[in-house]
């Protein structure tokens, strides 16, 4: 996998390691809260497509992620926006590991360390707030 920024690669990293998909966002670049719906096929969606911005609308139905302003992640937390889109300059970051019933609890507790102690590394000082939702 090609490196893309160091807090990319980290939680590309968790989410290779502990088979579990992980999506990290800016949050200071969100309006309003991050919510997680099903999309109704009219939010828009900014990307990239062949290395030039696009905007896309998910299919009805399908799983986002999204702000007051529109889509932030699409397909749970697989396909990441650019508006969101988080680098090692970012100061509000926030994570989202996403696990299914089988994984264990545990295994899901050992990806977060894994990701905040990678986070501890590379930004000494790092406050950072846990929670598990769902179980």
């Amino acid at each position: 996998m090609a490196a893309l920024d160091p807090v990319v690669d980290l939680y590309n990293a968790v989410s290779l390691r502990y088979a579990v998909p992980v999506g990290g966002e800016n949050s200071a670049a969100y309006c309003g809260s991050p919510r997680l719906v099903f999309a109704d096929g009219s939010e828009t969606f900014d990307t990239l497509k062949e290395g030039q911005p696009a905007t896309e609308s998910p299919e009805p139905g399908e799983v986002i992620w999204r702000d007051d302003r529109g889509v932030t992640c699409r397909r749970w937390n697989w396909r990441q926006g650019v508006r969101t889109r988080l680098s090692a300059s970012d100061k509000a970051m926030w994570f989202i590991l996403e696990s299914l019933p089988e994984m264990p609890v545990d295994e899901l507790y050992a990806a977060g360390n894994m990701l905040t102690d990678g986070l501890e590394k590379m930004m000494p000082g790092l406050r950072f707030e846990s929670t598990l939702i769902g179980v």
